[in-house]
C-alpha cells in the first residue's frame, strides 16, 4: 500500500545547489530517472528502485480478499476525513531521500499547509547548509512559481529568486516537487499504489498497532514484495497512521537487497511531526510581505 510515494512527501525544499546554479546562471542537467513499466503514482527524481531492473510480472492475485484490502480501506478512510474535518496544519516536515545513488542527510522544515487553495510555507531548520532558507507556493498565484530565498551568506545577497516547481534546478536534490508536500498528498498516493498492487499477488502486509511516532500513537502498516517484480515500487514500505487523525504521518520505503540475505536499501522517508490543526491561516500565512518573513521585494 505505499510506495510512489510521495509517495511524500513528503518533499521539497530549494537545495543549496539550487542557489549556487542560479547565482553562476547556469542550469543542472537534467536525467531521466529509472522507473518501472508498470505502476501508479509519480516518477521520483534520481532514483527509482534498481532492485527489480529485468524483472518480470507478478503473478495475478487470486480470487478472494487481498491482504492490502484492510489497509486500502484505512488509507481511504483518512482521506475522507482529512479532507471534511482539516482545513489547514503546521508541523515540522523531516525527509531523507537517495538521489543518484547518494542517500542525503535529514532535512527539517518547519511548515504551514493550507488545502484550499493549496498553499505551502516552508522554513529551514537544519541541517546547516540550508537553515533560515524560505519557501513559498500558493496554487494559481505567482505565475505558478515557488518563491524562494536563501538563509544567510553570500546566497542571501541574491534575494528571493521564482522558479518552476518542476524546473530542473528547483528538483535538484528533490525526489518531488513542492506541490506533492504535504499529508493529503502523501495519502492520495498511498490509496493509488494500493489499488494498483491490489491486482498482483506476492504481497505480504502486517499491521502493528501502538506504534509512535514521536511520542503520537500511531498503526504501522508494513508491505513487503519479496520478489522483485517490475509491477511494484518498493521491496519494503511502511506507513504509520496516526490514530487520532487518521492520516499518514510517516512513510519509508525500501529496494531490493543489492544482494542475496542483504538488508534492504533506503530510497525515501518523510515524517511529519508536531502536527496542529486547524490554524486558521490566512492568505498573509503564504505571503512573501509577511513581514515575519525574509523574503526581499
Amino acid at each position: 500500500m505505499v510506495g510512489r510515494a510521495r509517495l511524500i512527501r513528503l518533499t521539497v525544499s530549494l537545495p543549496l545547489v539550487a542557489v549556487l546554479a542560479l547565482a553562476a546562471g547556469t542550469v543542472a542537467r537534467g536525467q531521466a530517472p529509472a522507473v518501472p513499466p508498470q505502476g501508479p503514482g509519480l516518477v521520483p527524481n534520481g532514483d527509482a528502485a534498481k532492485g527489480n531492473a529485468g524483472a518480470g510480472d507478478a503473478t495475478v492475485a487470486t480470487v478472494g480478499a487481498h491482504p492490502l484490502q484492510p489497509a486500502l480501506e484505512l488509507a481511504q478512510k483518512g482521506l475522507a476525513g482529512l479532507r471534511g474535518t482539516i482545513k489547514d496544519y503546521s508541523c515540522t516536515v523531516v525527509k531523507r531521500e537517495r538521489i543518484d545513488g547518494k542517500l542525503g542527510d535529514h532535512e527539517y522544515m518547519f511548515a504551514k499547509i493550507r488545502h484550499e487553495p493549496f498553499s505551502v510555507y516552508l522554513y529551514f531548520l537544519a541541517p546547516d547548509t540550508v537553515k533560515g532558507q524560505e519557501v513559498i507556493y500558493v496554487d494559481g498565484k505567482n505565475d505558478g512559481n515557488m518563491l524562494a530565498h536563501a538563509g544567510s551568506g553570500v546566497r542571501a545577497m541574491m534575494g528571493t529568486v521564482a522558479l518552476k516547481p518542476q524546473s530542473m534546478i528547483a528538483m535538484q536534490g528533490n525526489r518531488y516537487a513542492i506541490t506533492e508536500i504535504g499529508v493529503e498528498n502523501l495519502a492520495k498516493r498511498l490509496v493509488e499504489v494500493a489499488e494498483h498492487d491490489k491486482q498482483f499477488g506476492e504481497c505480504e502486509v502486517n499491521f502493528f498497532p501502538n506504534a509512535k511516532v514521536n511520542g503520537r500513537i500511531c498503526t504501522c502498516i508494513q508491505v513487503v514484495h519479496p520478489v522483485p517484480r517490475r509491477n511494484f515500487r518498493f521491496h519494503l514500505a511502511r506507513v504509520f497512521i496516526d490514530d487520532e487523525y487518521t492520516i499518514p504521518v510517516r512513510y519509508e520505503a525500501y529496494d531490493w537487497p543489492q544482494e542475496a540475505g542483504g538488508q534492504a536499501v533506503l530510497m525515501e522517508e518523510y515524517t511529519y511531526m508536531n502536527v496542529k490543526v486547524n490554524n486558521g491561516f490566512t492568505d498573509a500565512d503564504f505571503d512573501p510581505k509577511n513581514t515575519a518573513y525574509k523574503f526581499s521585494k
